[in-house]
């Protein structure tokens, strides 16, 4: 695609597909080809264009609230065009990156649309990352312009890139007069189609996070799909959630500014409480929102008020494990798509069943993409064969930055098209299409895995790991039978007279890993069980239990009751065969949605309640016990001698 971007997003309708449906045989797999085509016209826009163009319509429209803040359009446009003027006399150019290492904020999508409009790329940098990782990504990608915080800007390493540091948006004549000083006027600056839009960084199988550039082309692609297939008007209301670093961030932005809608954040408390979360979404009247797998079915328990504004909950990141019952008065879509294929690859709403024995379906391919189901010789399998997803079309990213080989070997000539330059991209997943054209997914071929909706290398953790001075060998699994509930266990065969804590070895990972790719548990082995080829057989490997898994301290058993309930309640939501009184919750893998359950069936049993920030200050079975020994002897305290009397009759 060599013509300039042309998805004026009031003009786009879909056409059908003239091709007969293929029968059940070898030959359905062509259900992948595309059934949906955008009709464009001669003149085109791209994201920046079309924001500025909702600015026009409606500046005084709501664009971007927090509830306490807000920013209208026309402030929005503003902003980015005078940060976009300041990029460009600072030479970021077509096709060169500008680093973004912002919080989930007004700052990062205001800065994100000013890259785009100067006619660069943008790369999301999560300031949550360890500082080994952020110098990584930095020194491997060489943006030319760095946009951080001023305290940002103090700890990341020094380079050849350029650092404007943004604290208050509000105040840019006091903070950054340099930018505060630019026009507010467009910039006159021309995107073409195979252009970058943005690169963001993934897990790397060779131990080495990769880049993955995503052209304009694809972008819109994406923001066309999701407009049309959602009915984004300027009335919604969308909720934006995700991390920094999560590319689910760049669905959640795109498709509703370029439409006019407005986006709305939560705090963070919020965003990681299903309770929490369901009342904001309530009260915010957000129409769309996405939510990633693991939070998604803890929400979808809960009761909704019927005339609640939710009218899409997307779902994505890992396996969807529930149906959504006839009670929520929202439609869930379930959607499946690597970062290498710009987000979303296929789609489908979740039909109601409140009893299944099947899991939901990832849906059909979206707008302009091509799925294939595939053997080990590309061929394609028959309905309900498995094989590994290849996809193709406009949502495939050019490659891996600086990776022309590992490009070259992901990114594969298509052999479906008559197209020399088109392409496919191997996911490593494992899937099998359905007689009415759904596909139905069924892991990973590889030992990927997807922690919390993270997608995680073991390797690039094996690859730290194994540079620690007291280990000879590890391998990095994840342990568990539910997606949202798995954890990552570390086996490591010791060097001769070596053996270092679980504290030593996490504070030697979080050196260089993000918190989500540290294991929560690391279990001790003489050598590694192997297959009779001599390959580490994986499914051998034992399961942690009190003799093998590495403690800070001695392991102690419950020693009352009340300690031996919640050793069960541990056990059973980190899926565990023992734990120590002494065992840290969030060291054994639990984070604070396995949190909300812990405190729910506390609540239930024992009739007390504690806050969330309660179990992050006293993360041991002893210390959570004593917590609630104090409750319940200040509930007993607080009755009177009549309700006393009559409890002790009843």
């Amino acid at each position: 695609m060599s013509s300039r971007l042309a998805y004026p997003l009031t003009s786009i309708t879909p056409s059908r597909s003239t091709s007969p449906r293929p029968p059940a045989s070898v030959e359905a797999n062509r259900l992948a080809l595309r059934r949906t085509k955008w009709r464009t016209q001669p003149e085109l826009s791209c994201v920046p264009q079309l924001v500025s163009l909702r600015a026009e319509e409606t500046p005084n429209a709501l664009a971007l609230s927090t509830g306490a803040k807000s920013l209208s359009y026309a402030e929005v446009n503003k902003l980015a065009n005078q940060l976009a003027h300041y990029l460009i006399s600072l030479e970021a150019g077509l096709d060169s990156l500008v680093g973004l290492c912002l919080d989930r904020s007004f700052a990062g999508v205001v800065s994100a649309l000013a890259v785009l409009k100067a006619g660069a790329a943008y790369l999301p940098l999560d300031p949550a990352y360890p500082l080994e990782r952020l110098a990584f990504m930095l020194n491997d990608a060489q943006p030319r312009i760095l946009i951080t915080s001023s305290a940002m800007a103090s700890q990341l390493p020094d380079g050849p890139w350029k650092i404007i540091a943004i604290d208050n948006l509000a105040d840019l004549d006091r903070t950054a007069p340099a930018i505060s000083r630019q026009p507010t006027t467009s910039p006159d600056i021309e995107v073409t189609a195979e252009q970058l839009a943005y690169v963001i960084y993934t897990s790397g199988s060779t131990g080495r996070p990769k880049g993955v550039e995503i052209t304009h082309a694809s972008l819109m692609n994406l923001v066309g799909w999701h407009q049309q297939a959602f009915e984004i008007t300027n009335d919604d209301r969308a909720s934006l959630l995700a991390g920094v670093g999560f590319d689910a961030a760049v669905w959640e932005t795109w498709p509703y500014l370029t439409a006019g809608a407005s986006l709305h954040l939560p705090g963070e408390a919020t965003r990681l409480s299903p309770e929490l979360l369901r009342d904001w979404l309530v009260a915010e009247r957000i129409s769309v929102s996405f939510l990633p797998t693991a939070l998604a079915e803890r929400v979808m328990t809960l009761e909704w008020p019927v005339d609640t504004a939710l009218r899409n909950l997307l779902v994505g990141a890992e396996t969807l494990r529930q149906f959504p019952t006839d009670e929520l008065p929202f439609n869930v879509v379930n959607n499946y798509g690597p970062t290498e294929c710009t987000v979303v690859a296929t789609s489908g709403s979740v039909p109601r069943e409140a009893y299944s024995n099947k899991l939901p379906t990832i849906g059909r391919p979206i707008t302009n993409t091509d799925v294939y189901i595939l053997d080990e010789n590309m061929q394609q399998v028959p309905v309900h064969a498995a094989g590994e997803i290849y996809i193709g079309g406009a949502g495939v990213a050019r490659g891996y930055l600086n990776r022309p080989e590992l490009t070259a070997d992901k990114f594969v000539r298509n052999p479906f098209s008559h197209d020399p330059q088109a392409r496919l991209y191997r996911t490593g997943d494992l899937a099998r299409y359905l007689a009415n054209g759904e596909i139905a997914y069924l892991g990973r071929i590889d030992e990927q895995v997807k922690i919390l909706g993270h997608r995680i290398e073991p390797n690039e953790i094996v690859a730290v790991l194994d540079r620690h001075p007291t280990v000879e060998a590890s391998r990095v699994i994840a342990h568990g039978e539910v997606c949202s509930e798995k954890h990552l266990v570390a086996y490591i065969v010791f060097r001769p007279e070596s053996q270092p804590s679980p504290s030593d070895l996490r504070s030697f990972l979080e050196k260089e890993l993000p918190q989500y790719m540290v294991p929560a548990v690391f279990v001790r082995l003489d050598r590694f069980p192997l297959t009779q080829n001599g390959k580490v057989d994986r499914a051998a490997l034992p399961a942690p239990n009190s003799e093998n898994t590495l403690r800070d301290e001695e392991f102690i058993g419950p020693r009352t009751p009340l300690e031996q309930r919640l050793a069960a309640m541990l056990s059973s939501l980190l899926n565990l065969e023992q734990v120590s009184v002494h065992d840290n919750f969030f060291m054994l893998g639990g984070h604070s949605l396995l949190g909300t359950q812990l405190i729910s069936q506390i609540r239930g049993t024992f009739g007390v309640e504690l806050a969330l920030r309660t179990l992050f200050e006293s993360p041991t079975i002893e210390q959570l016990s004593t917590e609630i020994e104090q409750l319940i002897m200040a509930q007993v305290d607080a009755l009177s001698e009549e309700e006393v009397a009559r409890l002790l009759t009843q």
